[in-house]
């Protein structure tokens, strides 16, 4: 049995980073939830059952991590499209999504969010 559309999904990966162009949230770290959805072609894994075979979520959220972590930020887009950037930079990576939470961005919400996406197949 081949299985070919593998997605990972790196659910609510809750970080500080410096984003805004306020006063207040360029002095001060704010939060951020992050959520990746990745498609790759699994088959290679489920056929070996070996690490090198599959996709290394954890490698990506790393990069992630200190992507968002050691970075300044004055828009959610320029954000957000960096993280996709480490989500789809592998070549088996057919699609990338990322949806990035400012928490209370505006008052009476619970938060802002912004969501863009990457199509290697479609090119």
């Amino acid at each position: 049995m081949t299985l070919n559309d593998a997605t990972i999904k790196i659910k609510n990966l809750r970080l500080r980073t410096y984003i805004g162009i306020k006063d207040d949230e360029i002095k001060n770290k704010q939060d951020v939830v992050v959520n990746v959805v990745i498609h790759y072609d699994g088959a290679r894994a489920t056929d070996s059952d070996q690490i090198d075979d599959a996709l290394n979520y954890k490698l990506i959220t790393k990069s992630i991590i200190k992507l968002v972590e050691d970075n300044r930020f004055y828009l959610l887009e320029k954000l957000t499209a960096e993280v996709l950037a480490i989500a789809s930079e592998h070549p088996w990576v057919k699609f990338a999504q990322v949806e990035i939470d400012k928490p209370h961005a505006l008052r009476f919400s619970d938060s802002v969010s912004l969501t863009l996406s990457c199509n290697k197949e479609a090119i």
